[in-house]
């Protein structure tokens, strides 16, 4: 970790030397950071949301809601943390969980790695730590599903190290603060924003100062319509200056959204017309090296592109080594996975193979209920073929 230098000489020097976006250099003055940081930290003392997380601020519970909060709202994270929190208040109670009650938990949050990579994490802990989440920086980014801005976070906030931190939010804030209108993704703008964070952290309290920079890109200098008339730090702000808070920063790379149609197929266990025992239908769990490893699903095509349900029925049928014969439509879909917008398409099937009173299903295939899918963890769009099926019976 580079020494964080006061001396504007030193800062100067070092923009000399680095290959760095335009800006505004008034950040290498000593005063004016001094200004950002006590104007910004006496807002978020006054504004500062209460969440949870905030409440008692170890580095366990700082580490989880960080993980959760990636890519999530914080209003989706929230009851989410309580839940998690109850349930493994402890690094070690995570630990000894099994990794499909973690993923049920975790159900609904999206990017499921993040699930698996804490739960392994929290492992190497107790192998690694006896137990206890490290504070060596180095330690920190030694854990799974962790890099520097998470190690940051977490030891700046709970341990109050003076490490900085660049996410989202501080990006945004610390572009426009001097006017770097280069693209933030950008190798140079990212090694100008990160000495830029270093740079700012105070002697006491950083995590104080780091929470208070994330605070201001939530709540106001947003990505869109910046509420600067309501900004602790506006006077000291260059883009503010010359009317740059709208494109500053630079404009992000859109994703380019491929458009794609998939396929899943209801298979419900043959039972001669009895009524009597809950219908069960085909599921299983999804191996490693797949889309949402680990969780539960219906049969449904990924891996390959099919340009009709019939080619599509007769690739899974050779997936599962069964005659599938489609009977009817049940509901499509929409949901969206990386760079992909997919329309899926779910089908009632019928396999003559499963049909006899002794035919069971190749492994690692399986019936189950309704009742016993609600204690598995499936993906969004396999949650919700089972509550249509659940809807659809009681509707029956």
């Amino acid at each position: 970790m580079a020494k964080v230098c006061e001396g504007s000489t030193e800062l100067m020097k070092w923009i000399a030397e680095q290959d760095v976006p335009d800006h505004n250099h008034l950040w290498t003055s000593a005063q004016w950071r001094s200004s950002v940081r006590k104007n910004l930290v006496r807002w978020f003392r006054n504004v500062a949301r209460d969440l949870p997380w905030r409440e008692h601020s170890t580095p366990y519970r700082v580490w989880v809601s960080e993980i959760m909060l990636q890519q999530t709202q914080v209003s989706t994270v929230i009851d989410y943390y309580h839940r998690f929190m109850k349930a493994y208040p402890t690094v070690v109670q995570l630990a000894e969980a099994d990794e499909q009650e973690v993923l049920s938990l975790w159900e609904g949050l999206g990017y499921y790695r993040r699930a698996r990579s804490m739960h392994a994490a929290a492992k190497k802990i107790v192998d690694d730590h006896e137990g206890k989440f490290p504070t060596d920086y180095q330690e920190v980014l030694a854990l799974p599903g962790i890099g520097r801005y998470t190690a940051g976070a977490i030891l700046s906030i709970a341990d109050q190290q003076r490490l900085p931190i660049l996410e989202g939010n501080t990006q945004r804030v610390f572009s426009r603060l001097i006017a770097s209108q280069a693209p933030v993704a950008e190798r140079q703008t990212q090694r100008l924003l990160w000495r830029f964070a270093e740079a700012m952290l105070p002697r006491t309290e950083p995590g104080i100062f780091n929470q208070a920079a994330m605070e201001l890109g939530a709540l106001i200098c947003r990505p869109k319509s910046p509420k600067c008339d309501e900004c602790p730090i506006q006077s000291l702000c260059e883009a503010r200056k010359l009317g740059l808070q709208s494109e500053i920063p630079g404009k992000v790379k859109k994703m380019l959204y491929e458009d794609r149609q998939e396929y899943a197929f209801v298979i419900a266990e043959k039972t001669s017309g009895c009524s009597e025992f809950p219908q069960r239908y085909l599921i299983r769990r999804l191996p490693k090296g797949v889309r949402w490893e680990g969780l539960w699903d219906f049969p449904r095509t990924t891996e390959q592109v099919y340009e009709s349900v019939r080619a599509a029925t007769l690739g899974i049928s050779a997936e599962l080594g069964l005659k599938l014969d489609v009977k009817d439509p049940l509901i499509s879909l929409k949901h969206a996975v990386t760079r992909f917008r997919i329309t899926l398409h779910v089908c009632l099937s019928e396999s003559r193979d499963l049909a006899g009173p002794s035919a069971r299903p190749p492994k690692p295939w399986q019936f189950a209920t309704l009742e016993e899918m609600d204690a598995l963890p499936m993906s969004v769009t396999g949650r919700k073929i089972a509550n249509f099926l659940r809807s659809r019976a009681i509707d029956d």
